[in-house]
């Protein structure tokens, strides 16, 4: 059973960074491919980021390009998400999540984790 953990949300001021993380704290995630999606207040969940297995493929919503980037610890076992240029609009809980498949497009995941708040302050 995948058991996912977050760490590192919290509260940052407009124009600030932040970065959060995920990790299995029972097994290795080398073998899936991870990803980050958020939900704010009264809005639906929307996908945010993914990365595959080995790291070398990964998609953005269009909302973060440029701005946040994923990526996977040296043994693959974490994935972070660091987040630049934040601003009001990315309050959301940010929720880590994990599938043995991975796609550029429409990916939905099995497995997630219970989220992390984050709280950009204007």
């Amino acid at each position: 059973q995948v058991q996912l953990v977050e760490s590192g949300g919290g509260l940052v001021q407009a124009g600030g960074s932040l970065r959060v993380s995920c990790a299995d704290s029972g097994r290795t995630l080398i073998t899936y491919a991870m990803g980050w999606f958020r939900q704010a207040p009264g809005k639906e969940r929307e996908f945010v980021a993914a990365i595959s297995q080995s790291g070398g493929g990964t998609s953005y919503a269009d909302s973060v390009k440029g701005r946040f980037t994923i990526s996977r610890g040296n043994a693959k076992n974490t994935v972070h998400l660091q987040m630049n240029s934040l601003k009001p609009d990315d309050t959301a809980v940010y929720y880590c999540a994990a599938d043995r498949s991975y796609t550029n497009t429409n990916w939905r995941p099995e497995y997630w984790g219970q989220g992390t708040q984050v709280i950009v302050s204007s």
